[in-house]
């Protein structure tokens, strides 16, 4: 499954609008005092806790997510961010805590749904995953993490038309189509349909990394087209 990686709060286009200027005055000579960094702010923590996570270090990212979580205790997106570095090291029931919890202050928080969804996976639960993978699209028709996520479950129950169909919308909404194309390539694959199969792995392959798993992608999509031609050349 897809990982999903930080769910960052919604960027909103602000217009900063400047203060109306007044006269000058004779202003006295005024001391300037440095600013300090206020080590405990969200923005901060979660700077610190992203790097912590880009350098390996899931350890040193959850602690300084806890603290954050420790002194603001009422922001969804961190108990979201903590529980999928959880999920990453293997500590499940940790981070389906986290997952819950981000969903009880925030029902409306999609990328939870998501993650939430591929702990379900992991454990067998399909029935709870295709739900929360229902709701997050429900949520937020754009995310493509979920909708290739979805489409992977679909196709591990068989149903090769309904993944087809979330890969095809995937595409269409762009932003990760290597990993779109090699997911519906080897489903085309699983399917019989070894022309559209062997036309979408190529496409993978030649596609522009969108996923940040460039290199892990192309060793899996190569591996499956060999799969496929094995038969052709016994």
């Amino acid at each position: 499954m897809t990982g999903y990686a930080f769910a960052n709060r919604q960027n909103r286009n602000q217009q900063w609008l400047p203060m109306a200027r007044r006269a000058a005055k004779n202003l006295g000579s005024v001391k300037l005092v440095s600013r300090k960094t206020d080590n405990h702010s969200p923005k901060t923590l979660r700077v610190l806790a992203q790097n912590k996570v880009k350098q390996g270090d899931y350890k040193g990212a959850i602690a300084l997510l806890t603290q954050l979580i420790k002194y603001h205790p009422i922001h969804a997106v961190d108990y979201n961010n903590r529980g999928l570095i959880y999920f990453q090291i293997g500590e499940g029931e940790k981070a389906i805590a986290d997952y819950n919890r981000a969903l009880q202050l925030n029902p409306q928080l999609d990328n939870a749904y998501n993650n939430r969804a591929n702990y379900y996976v992991a454990t067998g639960q399909i029935g709870k995953a295709l739900a929360d993978y229902e709701k997050a699209i429900d949520l937020n028709p754009g995310n493509v993490r979920t909708w290739i996520n979805q489409a992977i479950s679909f196709r591990d129950l068989g149903l090769y038309d309904l993944a087809i169909e979330n890969l095809d919308m995937a595409l269409l909404l762009g932003g990760f189509n290597d990993r779109a194309l090699g997911e519906r390539g080897r489903t085309y694959h699983l399917r019989g349909d070894w022309n559209c199969a062997i036309a979408d792995y190529q496409r993978a392959i030649n596609s522009p990394s969108s996923s940040g798993a460039s290199s892990s992608l192309r060793r899996k999509v190569e591996t499956w087209m060999n799969e496929l031609f094995e038969p052709l050349t016994a």
